[in-house]
């Protein structure tokens, strides 16, 4: 028979502590409150994002609007003039849109998202839709390029 010192005794652990739960609780409540402002930001990101791709779409359509002021016969790139694309027809200066009225009339914007009015076209679901718009100047003079201002500080 084997026989074993007294004093020597097999410990084997059932589970955690109470104070390695209320760790774990601690660095989950940490990392929540980093995360959880981190997410409620994206609705902001997603509004600049959008903003982005409206003035990315305001100057691949003005390119398209040049081309055919270029194209029509007479050309329609002086001081003013009218193109039309498809069924809309939109006054011209020095080839490119007049106004950002002008220019949303053929960009097929969704309506409850954007308003175009004189210069600018405003993101109206913004919490400030005129912090959160692309300003368009027509060019001054033949050979000029329009101007794109982004303003996102409502967005």
């Amino acid at each position: 028979m084997k026989s074993y010192p007294l004093n020597l005794s097999i410990k084997r652990q059932q589970g955690f502590t109470l104070i390695e739960l209320i760790m774990v609780i601690v660095i989950l409540g940490i990392l929540a409150a980093v995360a959880v402002p981190r997410f409620a930001d994206i609705s902001v990101d997603a509004r600049r994002a959008s903003l982005r791709s409206l003035e990315g779409s305001m100057r691949s359509t003005n390119t398209m609007v040049y081309a055919r002021a270029v194209s029509t016969i007479p050309s329609q790139t002086g001081a003013t003039g009218t193109v039309t694309m498809g069924n809309v027809t939109l006054n011209t200066i020095f080839g490119y849109a007049a106004t950002a009225t002008d220019l949303a009339s053929v960009m097929e914007l969704n309506a409850a998202d954007f308003a175009a009015s004189g210069t600018d076209i405003q993101m109206i679901s913004a919490p400030t839709p005129g912090g959160c718009q692309v300003t368009y100047a027509a060019p001054n003079a033949a050979g000029d390029l329009p101007t794109y201002t982004q303003t996102d500080t409502g967005c």
